[in-house]
């Protein structure tokens, strides 16, 4: 492995409902084994789903409304609040629904506003399903994505077009570290602020990376142009917290062993 530039924490996100928009986080406190506080906490199934909240397993992103076919949540702003578990969904500044999803009629409010959203793309009824401790997260383990803004540097100047990093759905983003070199820490340990980080996989992007975040227009065909410029539709790296403690922004992270 070659020598490794130590980079910054630019960025923190969480999901706290799957394939709805993104909250900034500037700092967050991770816990062995665990994802982000709320991340892909909620799901929408999308028409009846398998998903038993009693016995919560991992299912493919099918089941659920996701960017990848229902670009139109990418116009809707949602907003999630820990303490009474209520989510606000906003449309150009207009609310378009508020709800505590513990609660039948908070979810209610929440499945009829997205099924009005998604429309001929909806299967059968919405269905908000949780299960405490669990995570929809594209990868049954629990996780934290990462990503490299000089890799989309280096994206955007291969396809010759601004690329918003959000389009790649990340909970956190790294500046400072070469372009590509984060492949290179799969099998390998990460110290992140006062975390430790496993990084095990590569992720295979989806043609929801195809959405852009801010208008919800089919404008890229990303994994299609990594497949044929790289030989693969891998970008940036799924990683599990060995050890927990704060990450904020700012934040050195650097391949263990190396100084910061």
């Amino acid at each position: 492995m070659s020598d490794f530039t130590t980079g910054t924490v630019a960025a923190l996100y969480r999901y706290p409902i799957k394939g709805l928009t993104p909250e900034a986080m500037p700092r967050v406190t991770l816990e062995e084994g665990a994802a982000l506080p709320f991340d892909r906490a909620y799901a929408i199934e999308n028409g009846p789903g398998p998903f038993d909240p009693e016995n919560p397993k991992h299912l493919p992103k099918i089941h659920f409304v996701m960017l990848m076919r229902n670009e139109q949540l990418a116009t809707i702003e949602s907003a999630f609040i820990d303490a009474t578990h209520t989510l606000t969904l906003s449309k150009g500044g207009n609310e378009l629904a508020r709800g505590d999803l513990r609660l039948s009629d908070g979810r209610a409010a929440i499945e009829k506003a997205i099924a009005a959203l998604v429309g001929s793309g909806m299967r059968g009824p919405a269905r908000v399903v949780a299960a405490s401790g669990h995570s929809f997260s594209d990868v049954a383990a629990k996780c934290l994505h990462i990503i490299n803004l000089e890799s989309v540097r280096a994206l955007e100047a291969a396809i010759g077009q601004k690329i918003d990093p959000l389009r790649f759905r990340p909970n956190v983003i790294i500046d400072g570290w070469p372009a590509w070199s984060e492949f290179e820490l799969v099998g390998h340990a990460l110290n992140a602020g006062a975390a430790t980080l496993d990084v095990f996989k590569r992720t295979e992007r989806c043609a929801a990376t195809n959405v852009d975040p801010a208008t919800g227009a089919r404008d890229l065909k990303i994994p299609s142009f990594l497949s044929r410029t790289y030989g693969h539709t891998d970008f940036g790296v799924y990683a599990r917290a060995v050890s927990g403690g704060l990450v904020q922004t700012g934040d050195a992270i650097a391949r263990a062993g190396h100084p910061a």
